[in-house]
């Protein structure tokens, strides 16, 4: 790799975390139940301009909750993974402002199948859910690191918030634009999402699901203008359709512990229905 790449992704990987510090700067009213969101861009983006804007479906989503009972908090970061927000410490960060009575949402797996180890991104965690771990020297960081399994990184979310008292809801990833016989193309890792909320006992937001059925209902040509680039990141009204599932799922669960927190907004949105 040349130099010149090596302080590109220096730079960038200084300007996510001085904006995520930022973010974490924000004052947290200790009064109030906290809604943290935690995951990748699908979540939380900004990106781009003009008609290839990129927006997540956390920024969309604060609408639907009431700012005088609870503060949503998004705390998802471009680029990374379940390995990733964790190596970084972005998810210590996310655990020091977290009290009893909170709730996380977590949504990752976009960027889970990427290389375990190479000088882009070092950021893959090994498939499935599973107690595998595999050793590396670390290409960019320069140092030693065990990885583990998408499941195992999952566990380790739901263990930590649950021991800081707080509500852990893991999401399965939202779906991309890939269709195949005009059908959405469904996402492995949100498969794995789901064996990982029912062994640990803690809900589950099928978001994989609940907005390909959207998109197919929609059709291609509809579906087409909610996405900002090829198949991955959505425009405003892509969010805000996410948001609005994010809401439906909540709604479907049960118990919701979101319930008492909805917005006047959220009033017209039905509950998910998944069953076939």
């Amino acid at each position: 790799m040349k130099v010149t790449n090596y302080l590109c992704l220096g730079w960038l990987l200084f300007a996510s975390l001085g904006a995520f510090a930022q973010d974490a700067g924000k004052p947290i009213d200790k009064k109030l139940s906290t809604l943290f969101l935690v995951g990748d861009s699908t979540v939380k983006n900004g990106s781009g301009d003009g008609a290839n804007k990129q927006w997540g479906w956390g920024e969309p989503l604060v609408a639907y909750f009431d700012a005088t009972k609870i503060t949503v908090l998004n705390r998802a970061r471009g680029g990374r993974s379940s390995r990733t927000y964790q190596t970084e410490g972005l998810w210590e960060q996310v655990l020091t402002a977290m009290k009893p009575g909170d709730v996380v949402l977590i949504q990752f797996g976009h960027n889970d199948g990427g290389a375990i180890n190479d000088t882009s991104r070092a950021r893959g965690t090994i498939k499935g859910t599973g107690e595998e771990t595999e050793e590396i020297d670390n290409l960019i960081t320069k140092k030693h690191e065990v990885v583990h399994s998408f499941g195992w990184y999952l566990r380790k979310y739901v263990a930590d918030a649950k021991a800081k008292g707080a509500t852990p809801i893991i999401c399965s990833p939202v779906p991309r634009k890939i269709w195949k016989d005009g059908k959405v193309t469904r996402d492995r890792y949100g498969t794995w999402a789901a064996e990982v909320a029912k062994t640990e006992r803690v809900a589950f937001l099928d978001l994989n699901e609940i907005i390909a059925r959207q998109y197919e209902t929609l059709g291609t040509e509809k579906v087409e203008p909610l996405f900002a680039d090829e198949h991955t990141h959505t425009s405003w009204d892509g969010a805000e359709l996410n948001a609005a599932s994010v809401v439906s799922g909540l709604k479907a669960l049960k118990p919701n512990p979101l319930n008492k927190y909805f917005s006047a907004k959220a009033k017209s949105i039905k509950p998910a229905k998944l069953s076939k």
